[in-house]
């Protein structure tokens, strides 16, 4: 009786607690003012963790918890080596995943609100941010067929070394992102960052010679370095193992979107801008997207939520912070450990943890499969732009008019939105990451093959253009399984992820000067070879890394709900195993397993 007493009164004031906690809250439409220092900076959320579940007592009613799963791998086919979640989730878990659904189908109705609200705060200004900044990296090619290349005095290969300036200024300041993207709030770091990007964009306009233009160009680099980290990292922060990947390809259509406005903007601006306030047309598309960019920087510093263990958003509840905490942990994700710069910077340099990264497979792996990933494209290099400008009429004069190349320019990505979908639900729907990665490489190597032999007809040549951003369309799937992969050190996985993106990006310093050599246009040869290698090479690659990930999720296999067991070799416990695998009794025979085990 007293035992029964002591559990209602445990209840009583948890349920009493959770009241109190919501009544604090203020009203829905004041609470963001509310959470603002000195009425427009938002403040870092202290909120206590929810009361630990304690045994026979359940604080809020899971009614669809996963049971266990115990696993016998004494017939295991060999073709189950191509499954990557054969270990990161049982059957029990499997069985209830539907690809064509945007929320889990375990999350509780309450669990669903704040994902909405993630999704709202974090991956449309993703979408909306990644738009811009590669309406803004694009822009220079847009400009260089648009008057620039004549304005400026271009000659040879300047709009290729223009671009190596760039991409060493981003490559440079990813380096101190180790430490940032653990040490400092993103909330505050990359809006501050953006709205930098934005004003050197802006200063593009004033460029009167091509010295001025790479040292202008350096710095939209450096202030766009820690971009795509700082948002794959916080999701990884925010969404689990079924959410992510579908999340960072909604985020990735912004690249795409801003590949296609980026044209069609220029396009406008070409055609109906051309000497306004005694401006070149290619100066005004500085002017837009810089301005563009600007108000989105603005936006950023009120939408980045920052992580659920340091969150500074201000339309997120408390209650929010407390269930994305729980789920992130019943996702087995590590949380990040409070801002504390002293303590944080020295753990950075403890010899310990960079033990624990560079005895690893992640560094290293990672990093080479990641540089495959930067190589397989041929958009970047303006290869299209470049052809579309080549073309010419019967009569020796050109095809397309300024403006209708800018247009023009607008078709590849516009067709990239279709692929980068259709290769995220192929790794939502069949389940299988690396399936996704190699899909998208068959048609991008086909397309390179094509444009590398080159004397084929102009429809062939369309049709290899129009698949050039198959390429890219495997990033989401790829990133979203690094932040999987990484997910139980939020210490490693920050310098992986920085380590892999710089190295990788590193490599295209030297490629383009290499492969892309503006005097070769229209026909790349080497460009095209080397992409079509490097695509080819990404493919091969995923089932290296598909080898290690599944090593490690067999290992940690318990931890996501898997007991697994060989009955050839634990033969005296496999009929109490079989007994007892019955999802109705949950895990019941823990002691027993491990020490079957041993």
């Amino acid at each position: 009786m007293s035992d029964k007493l002591s559990d209602i009164d445990t209840i009583d004031v948890t349920d009493s607690s959770s009241d109190l906690l919501e009544c604090s809250e203020p009203h829905w439409l004041l609470a963001p003012f509310k959470r603002l220092k000195w009425g427009f900076l938002p403040m870092r959320r202290i909120v206590e963790d929810e009361v630990e579940r304690k045994e026979g007592v359940n604080l809020e009613a899971e009614e669809d918890e996963i049971p266990t799963e115990y696993r016998d791998e004494k017939n295991r086919r060999w073709w189950k080596f191509f499954d990557d979640y054969e270990y990161r989730q049982n059957k029990y878990k499997r069985s209830k995943h539907k690809w064509y659904k945007w929320f889990n189908p375990t999350d509780t109705p309450e669990e669903r609100r704040v994902v909405i609200k993630v999704d709202i705060l974090l991956t449309l200004y993703a979408t909306m941010a990644y738009w811009i900044k590669f309406l803004d990296q694009t822009n220079i090619n847009n400009a260089y067929v648009g008057g620039l290349r004549e304005g400026i005095g271009m000659k040879g290969n300047d709009l290729v070394n223009t671009q190596v300036m760039f991409t060493i200024g981003n490559i440079v300041f990813q380096i101190p992102f180790m430490y940032v993207l653990n040490g400092f709030p993103l909330s505050y770091a990359m809006p501050l960052l953006d709205i930098g990007w934005s004003i050197f964009t802006l200063a593009n306009y004033r460029v009167e010679n091509v010295t001025q233009l790479k040292i202008i160009r350096f710095f939209v680099g450096a202030f766009e370095a820690p971009a795509f980290i700082g948002f794959t990292y916080l999701m990884g922060s925010w969404y689990t193992v079924d959410e992510v990947a579908r999340r960072q390809t909604v985020m990735y259509l912004g690249q795409f979107l801003g590949l296609l406005t980026s044209g069609l903007l220029s396009g406008a601006i070409v055609e109906g801008m051309d000497g306004k306030n005694g401006l070149d047309s290619w100066r005004w598309i500085f002017i837009v997207d810089g301005l563009i960019s600007m108000a989105v920087g603005v936006i950023g510093l009120y939408m980045i939520p920052g992580t659920p263990d340091n969150c500074y958003s201000i339309f997120l509840s408390d209650r929010d912070i407390q269930i994305a905490r729980r789920r992130m942990k019943r996702n087995n994700t590590s949380p990040t450990a409070p801002i504390d710069h002293k303590t944080l910077l020295k753990s950075l340099f403890k010899w310990s943890l960079w033990t624990r990264v560079l005895s690893s497979w992640h560094i290293y792996v990672l990093t080479i499969w990641d540089a495959f990933m930067w190589n397989n494209n041929n958009g970047t290099s303006g290869s299209y732009v470049l052809w579309l400008d080549s073309l010419e009429n019967p009569d020796g004069s050109r095809r397309f008019s300024p403006g209708k190349k800018q247009q023009m320019s607008a078709l590849t990505p516009a067709l990239g939105l279709i692929w980068v979908l259709l290769t995220g639900c192929f790794a939502d729907l069949l389940h299988s990451r690396w399936g996704a990665i190699v899909f998208s490489q068959v048609f991008n190597i086909t397309g390179n093959t094509i444009l590398a032999v080159w004397n084929v007809s102009e429809r062939a040549k369309w049709f290899a253009f129009c698949m050039q951003y198959f390429g890219w369309a495997m990033a989401p799937v790829l990133y979203s399984w690094v932040n999987d992969i990484c997910r139980r050190n939020p210490q490693q996985r920050a310098i992986t992820l920085v380590a892999m993106n710089a190295i990788g990006q590193t490599t295209t310093i030297f490629t383009p000067l290499l492969v892309w050599k503006t005097v070769e246009a229209p026909r790349f040869l080497k460009g095209f070879s080397f992409t079509a290698a490097s695509a080819s090479s990404l493919a091969l690659m995923s089932l290296v890394v598909l080898y290690f990930y599944k090593r490690d999720e067999k290992r940690q296999s318990a931890d996501n709900g898997i007991i697994i067991y060989n009955s050839d070799v634990d033969g005296d416990v496999a009929a109490q195993f079989q007994q007892k695998n019955d999802p109705c009794k949950g895990s019941v025979l823990a002691l027993t397993i491990e020490k079957s085990s041993k």
